[in-house]
């Protein structure tokens, strides 16, 4: 129903619509309707309303439907098929429900809003609608599940690519695969697997990246850890840099497969933000400090510390502050 009243608010954008025309077209009561412009409103949708003028649609906000992406997509296969909610748990448990049913290879998932979106450490990940993009797809790798863990240093170098050329020319890179911006966080990378001892059935990756999201509605707790384009003053089209994103991961994820990773991991070197500064690395049994000072031929994260080099196969690591 809501949907049917934003299609006609959107037929007649500009023009103003009694609440009785829209609740006698649709056979709801007048409250109905402004309960589904109210929820319009929180969603972004610059919506007036006068008593005895009704409802007019100023501003929508830019959707992430099939027919908005898929004309001006670059890409040979990666988001060729497109799988679109509007409001969806977790886009990266969508995307195992299809790829158990055999989606192809570079299928994605994308959502306006989640309500239920995880990052690493099972950290929750705010996903509120259409203030980012968050999409997951479906990869059927060839190399063997030992390699699976280099796949987010390839999707942090592919992001960072598509941010800087989207204007963010100061992000980087934190191990393993958070993207920063003036050491603030505006995107979250999660990829899961599901594998035998031999081979790689599918892999998700789940991708999400803030872009209208304002520090007004950030959470106290975000507010000095989290960004986003808007909060960084670059103005963006949430569709141009879908769009980006999935031409430079279908590059990246090709280099790996027929080259390896090796090329990849030397430009997450010069991409890393981390490199070269001091660290604090949480472990599940312990915590030691040191120097981030490479990445090895695995992805691990070498320390130096004052008893020698640690690599960091798995942990949570800080830059440390001065």
């Amino acid at each position: 129903m809501r949907q049917d009243i934003l299609d006609y608010l959107m037929e007649h954008k500009d023009t103003f619509v009694s609440g009785q025309k829209i609740s006698e077209m649709f056979g709801i009561s007048r409250t109905a309707v402004w309960k589904h412009i109210r929820v319009l409103k929180q969603r972004g949708y610059i919506i007036e309303s006068y008593t005895k003028r009704g409802y007019c649609l100023r501003i929508a906000p830019e959707l992430l439907r099939p027919e908005t992406i898929s004309p001006k997509l670059k890409t040979k296969y990666f988001g060729k098929k497109i799988v679109y909610y509007e409001k969806v748990d977790s886009t990266n448990t969508a995307a195992k429900k299809i790829a158990d049913q055999g989606a192809e290879e570079g299928t994605i998932v994308v959502a306006e809003e989640q309500t239920g979106g995880r990052g690493r450490l099972s950290r929750s990940f705010l996903s509120p609608f259409a203030q980012g993009i968050w999409f997951s797809i479906i990869l059927r790798p060839t190399f063997p599940p030992m390699e699976v863990s280099k796949m987010t240093l390839v999707a942090a170098v592919a992001l960072t690519k598509a941010l800087r050329k989207m204007g963010l020319i100061h992000c980087g890179i934190k191990w393993p695969n958070d993207i920063l911006v003036h050491d603030r966080k505006i995107v979250g990378i999660l990829t899961e697997l599901n594998a035998s001892v031999e081979k790689i059935n599918y892999m998700v990756m789940g991708i999400g990246i803030n872009t209208a999201l304002t520090k007004k509605v950030l959470p106290r707790d975000l507010k000095k850890t989290v960004t986003s384009f808007a909060i960084e003053n670059v103005p963006v089209h949430r569709s141009e840099l879908l769009q980006e994103v999935l031409l430079q991961l279908e590059h990246y994820y090709t280099v790996a497969q027929e080259q390896g990773f090796a090329p990849v991991l030397e430009e997450w070197k010069m991409l890393s933000c981390m490199l070269g500064k001091d660290v604090e690395v949480s472990l599940t049994d312990h915590t030691f400090t040191g120097k981030a000072v490479d990445l090895d031929e695995n992805g691990n994260l070498v320390v130096e510390t004052a008893n020698g080099l640690e690599k960091v196969l798995a942990g949570d690591v800080q830059v440390r502050s001065v």
